[in-house]
């Protein structure tokens, strides 16, 4: 029986906190890729990670697969991957003389979806469906994906031939889009010498390395980041927040003009989701202003859909998230 390891708050936060620990130390130069992986575990969220080759992205989320003992599996998408590849299919046994379901990849923990904007739309579609229902039907079966089920989708900026871009509407079901960059000089130095120390080392080691969480100590972090107290005031400032993206003239003619169309209603329960589970792994049963302005961008970034204006003028989202929260009020 998978029993929880932390069964008080206090462990149950420390333990997320070597987590995180460990995590820094194997993805170096990428801390907040790490802090937006724990709190998308920690708020059921999936998560859209756009990054030129060689950030350690595929590093990143196979080693909070490892930490918290939980089954990962990594998709290449590709324009001739079939929805089938994805969810799996029905396989003919002569020995039975029936049909037999194959499970695919989406039946492990945490699948990573490289490269999702490479694959059709009817691949996308298979992936984004079971994100948001957890669960896949083929034939006439509908088949319950693992209780922990989490996807990190990446996307390549740099490369756009061959590729399928995401529909808004199918964006709108990851919790965050998180955008890195490379890191300093500082950073790629230790990444060197991390790279030399683990080529020194055994493999089977690695391997042998014990998770830091079982899966009932994840759900029991969930349950512990429910209760995270958000006041009523702080609820009220979320609500204007979204709602400044959807009548961004309030706030003057500038925003108006870039702003085509404003965010869902799945950004106000991913930011109160995700500013607890900040709040959380900061250690406080409490979320103040900062933990929502931590994660706004991301939780914004693939939902406010600029106009063609914003666009001629040379404006980003993250410039017109910054300047939302500059002019909405703090409670």
């Amino acid at each position: 029986m998978d029993t929880p390891l932390a069964d008080t708050p206090e462990r149950l936060q420390q333990s997320f906190a070597q987590l995180n620990d460990s995590l820094q130390r194997s993805i170096i130069g990428q801390p907040h890729l790490v802090r937006c992986l724990l709190v998308a575990l920690l708020a059921d969220g999936h998560l859209l990670v756009e990054g030129a080759p060689g950030l350690a992205k595929t590093t990143a989320v196979k080693a909070l697969a490892g930490g918290v003992h939980a089954d990962f599996h990594r998709v290449q998408f590709t324009p001739d991957l079939l929805p089938a590849d994805l969810t799996g299919t029905d396989v003919f046994r002569p020995q039975s003389g029936a049909f037999e379901f194959e499970r695919g990849p989406l039946f492990h923990n945490i699948v990573l979806a490289d490269e999702i904007n490479r694959a059709p739309a009817k691949v996308q579609s298979a992936l984004l469906e079971a994100m948001a229902e957890r669960q896949i039907t083929v034939g006439r079966s509908t088949w319950h994906l693992p209780e922990l089920f989490m996807v990190m989708a990446t996307q390549n900026p740099i490369e756009q031939e061959g590729t399928f871009a995401l529909p808004e509407a199918q964006l709108d079901r990851f919790m965050m889009h998180v955008t890195i960059g490379y890191p300093d000089a500082s950073a790629e130095l230790a990444i060197l010498r991390l790279a030399r120390e683990q080529a020194a080392r055994s493999p089977q080691l690695d391997a042998a390395a014990a998770p830091m969480l079982s899966q009932a100590d994840v759900f029991a972090a969930r349950k512990a980041v429910q209760a995270v107290h958000m006041s009523p005031a702080l609820e009220q400032y979320l609500t204007q927040l979204v709602l400044a993206t959807r009548d961004a003239g309030r706030y003057g003619p500038e925003l108006r003009r870039w702003i085509a169309w404003g965010a869902s209603p799945r950004a106000t329960i991913a930011l109160d989701r995700g500013a607890r589970a900040h709040a959380w792994l900061a250690g406080r049963d409490y979320v103040l202003p900062e933990d929502l302005h931590a994660i706004a961008h991301e939780v914004l970034r693939h939902r406010v859909l600029l106009s063609y204006e914003a666009e001629a003028e040379g404006v980003r989202s993250d410039k017109v998230i910054a300047r939302l929260l500059d002019l909405v009020p703090l409670p």
